[in-house]
């Protein structure tokens, strides 16, 4: 879980360590030095992996979404093109697929340890490849950037 640093009392109140309590996720490319997402968001439930993006009109710059434990996705169902990185437990991108259209599977990546949906254009716009090293921030998770 994400917890946001600046509620100290969230640490000593173990009732309120609830997901609804949780920071944005940010994603920054260390690599390269650029910002990947500033405003993003973790499925970290059952209801929250299934809904995934469904049902948003499109990711707006800075936005994305970070799945744990996956090594594949699909946008079936899904409105607009994504972006998607594929991390391994050390922050590394082991996959990345720029503008993967709606009704789409993605290949399965065997090392990934989370995906990392982001708005189509992110990855050209960085200039974010495989090998770059992400850091996620406000995540306390394996994929953490050291």
């Amino acid at each position: 879980m994400i917890f946001c640093p600046s509620w100290p009392f969230l640490f000593w109140m173990p009732f309120l360590q609830h997901r609804w309590f949780a920071c944005p996720l940010k994603a920054f490319n260390l690599t390269r030095g650029t910002m990947l997402v500033e405003n993003g968001t973790v499925a970290n439930s059952a209801w929250k992996r299934m809904r995934g993006l469904l049902g948003r009109p499109a990711l707006q710059s800075g936005d994305g979404l970070l799945l744990p434990g996956t090594k594949a996705i699909h946008t079936i169902g899904m409105r607009f093109a994504i972006d998607v990185l594929f991390l391994n437990r050390e922050g590394r991108v082991v996959r990345a697929l720029r503008s993967l259209a709606p009704f789409r599977l993605s290949p399965i990546v065997r090392k990934a340890a989370c995906a990392l949906e982001l708005p189509a254009g992110t990855l050209e716009r960085t200039g974010t490849q495989e090998g770059d090293k992400i850091e996620l921030r406000n995540f306390n998770h394996a994929t953490r950037g050291e």
